[in-house]
């Protein structure tokens, strides 16, 4: 059953990656990645959403497994992180790779921060 959850969330959550990505960069003419840095800081926001939710005891293990793992793991993107900062040292945008990389880590821990203490407040 707990794989099933994790796969519906997925389902979920992968086409909405794909398709907020494509959205978002083609509102934007520059080779900085705001797509993938978007769903990226969205999904940790979720991620502490739903983790305050479990910890207050509001949501379940199981809401934690289709929304937590399923929804942001497919929703989020390590790979096409480092793939998107990689592919900005190789056309000489060192400053914006490394922006990338500090901006997505500060961004998506203060987004998963953020979105437990949203839980927090509303849940305590």
């Amino acid at each position: 059953m707990n794989l099933l959850l994790v796969i519906a969330g997925a389902a979920i959550g992968a086409p909405l990656r794909y398709l907020s990505d494509r959205a978002i960069q083609t509102r934007h003419d520059t080779v900085f990645p705001w797509g993938t840095f978007t769903v990226n800081v969205l999904g940790s926001l979720i991620l502490g959403v739903i983790t305050g939710a479990v910890t207050a005891g509001v949501a379940s293990p199981e809401v934690q497994l289709a929304v937590g793992a399923g929804l942001c793991g497919a929703l989020t993107t390590y790979s096409t992180f480092s793939y998107e900062t990689l592919r900005l040292l190789e056309g000489d945008a060192r400053l914006l790779a490394a922006v990338n990389v500090v901006a997505s880590i500060v961004a998506g821990l203060g987004a998963a921060f953020l979105g437990v203490a949203i839980s927090q407040a509303i849940w305590s």
